[in-house]
């Protein structure tokens, strides 16, 4: 890169600090000006992370004409306003995962980047990190053989807390939109969209969904086993099974972790990777590349598969079972 992606963040919280915190590792892009609904938010994050810029709106942060793009790190339910902002100034947009709240919005929102030829991504951090980039070449490789099974999880206890964003409806509280998106993208990565489903779907206490279990099938003859909870935790690793081998992801499969590829015949060979504190930087370091080779997506999350997904976990969430009556 000539210089660095000059970033602006909508939104304070865990994962847009966390983000924050892991660009100060990269010369590839810096945060350069933060956006709030409140001044002392603003603030905060930007003694924090040593951010000059700081506004009190969304609209005064996108209009900011040093930032080259704009990262939207707020709750589900304000992705496709936010990020609509964005590309109405003219801004390259990283949109954090769910992507939207719904497949329409991702639809529309894909519609409006195109039509104003700017660059958009899913915030799927996952993707990028040095272990899912060695599965990817074993796969494309031939290693596993014919995919035939993958298998993951997501579980996290939280406390029963009705405004906390998991279980608040007007937060976008969902089990599925916040921890299922992981092994749905993950299969969505490896297997591609599926042609069939199955889904078990409970409400947590709020009402919204907090526990999910799927089968998915594809053209292929593959399947996939996904299962996410927001009501206690999980081993939340993953296998990727084929016809001649196999990969055994370790806890948290999405997070800087390692694998073993154990063969048919029983051999192992362990797979480490030295990642630290938490990976979200590739994800930026894939946005530069993009944006410096001319590109409007990436081909290691494309819109239309984030569309797909979003359609996925919604016919899923579709299934969810109504709270019983007390």
């Amino acid at each position: 890169m000539t210089r660095p992606v000059r970033w602006g963040f909508i939104g304070t919280g865990k994962i847009a600090s966390t983000f924050a915190r892991d660009m100060q590792l990269i010369g590839e892009g810096e945060v350069v000006a933060v956006g709030s609904r409140r001044q002392e938010s603003a603030d905060a994050f930007g003694d924090t992370f040593g951010v000059a810029r700081r506004y009190d709106s969304y609209e005064a942060l996108v209009a900011d004409p040093d930032v080259d793009a704009v990262y939207v790190g707020t709750p589900h339910p304000m992705h496709f306003a936010n990020a609509s902002l964005a590309l109405e100034h003219g801004k390259p947009v990283l949109v954090e995962k769910a992507f939207t709240m719904n497949a329409t919005e991702a639809r529309d929102l894909v519609a409006l980047a195109r039509s104003k030829n700017l660059f958009m991504m899913e915030a799927m951090w996952t993707r990028f990190l040095p272990h899912v980039a060695a599965l990817r070449d074993l796969v494309s490789r031939g290693v596993l053989g014919d995919l035939v099974m993958v298998q993951a999880d997501n579980g996290r206890w939280f406390a029963p807390d009705p405004n906390f964003r998991l279980f608040a409806p007007e937060l976008g509280g969902s089990a599925m939109l916040d921890l299922g998106v992981y092994p749905v993208s993950f299969a969505s990565m490896l297997l591609g969209t599926p042609s069939r489903m199955v889904s078990m779907v409970d409400p947590a206490f709020t009402g919204v969904d907090g526990q999910a279990s799927m089968i998915f099938g594809y053209e292929s003859g593959a399947q996939a086993l996904l299962t996410c909870t927001s009501l206690a935790r999980s081993p939340s690793r993953a296998c990727v099974t084929g016809t001649e081998a196999r990969v055994e992801i370790n806890s948290d499969f999405y997070a800087p972790t390692s694998f073993r590829l154990i063969t048919r015949s029983g051999d192992v060979t362990e797979y480490n990777f030295e990642v630290a504190p938490r990976g979200l930087r590739y994800q930026a370091i894939e946005v530069a590349r993009c944006l410096e080779a001319g590109l409007t997506e990436s081909p290691l999350m494309p819109l239309d598969e984030t569309i797909s997904i979003m359609q996925t976990m919604q016919s899923v969430i579709s299934t969810l079972e109504p709270a019983p009556t007390v």
